[in-house]
């Protein structure tokens, strides 16, 4: 998606592909949408730490030979931040890769008629200027709360160019936002939809992510609502 975000990498695979197409479904279950959703997190977390600034080359020996591979990164050197409420279950997907990882949370509510954002609370660990972070929430839609959430990072000292923002969707008007307001976050997304509609939704989407996973608003009347960030 270099046209929109040079430093946006979308990932591709057909076990992406499938994921989706079982939680995208307005059709899909809680239990179905959960557990696909998982499964994705899963995939995005691990792609996520794999690009971490501190993963480098490095040479394993096997038991027959020689391998070229990958460091993994020191976990107590990582910082996973959640975007609240959604950003928590991706986080949650990198804290299990990396258990002894440093958490934070930026809770940031959209209004629903201006679609702007604002920041309500934020807790952060000490020391995260020395941290690689990764900035966690499954919907990009306008932009206004990553951009929002990265400027808080940056009051405390985190610069851009150690923020890594993991994303499940993403569209093109949040991914260009983001390059012209915070242009050196790198950003790993599993999939960039057509557009946002004329109310700041992601078109096809997938409904209201938190909403669909955790059952709230509508889940009995099979009613999932709209997500957009």
């Amino acid at each position: 998606m270099a046209e929109f975000n040079p430093n946006c990498e979308v990932l591709k695979s057909p076990a992406i592909t499938m994921l989706f197409s079982i939680f995208r479904d307005k059709a899909a279950t809680q239990a179905q949408f959960v557990t696909a959703a998982d499964r994705l997190m899963n995939i995005l977390a691990e792609e996520g730490v794999a690009r971490l600034p501190s993963v480098q080359p490095r040479m394993v020996t096997t038991p027959t030979g020689e391998y070229q591979g990958l460091s993994a990164p020191e976990g107590h050197k990582v910082c996973a931040v959640d975007i609240m409420r959604s950003g928590c279950i991706l986080q949650e997907a990198v804290r299990r890769i990396l258990p002894d990882s440093k958490t934070a949370k930026i809770l940031i509510q959209r209004d629903e008629e201006t679609a702007l954002p604002s920041l309500l609370y934020s807790k952060l660990p000490d020391g995260i200027t020395d941290l690689e972070v990764m900035l966690c929430d499954p919907m990009l839609a306008t932009g206004g709360s990553a951009i929002m959430a990265i400027e808080v990072l940056k009051k405390a000292g985190v610069k851009e160019e150690n923020i890594m923002f993991l994303n499940v969707l993403s569209c093109p008007e949040g991914l260009i936002a983001m390059k012209e307001k915070t242009p050196l976050v790198r950003i790993v997304t599993a999939g960039v939809d057509e557009k946002i509609n004329e109310k700041k939704f992601i078109v096809p989407g997938l409904g209201d992510f938190g909403d669909r996973y955790y059952g709230t608003c509508g889940y009995k009347e099979g009613i999932w609502g709209t997500d957009g960030k």
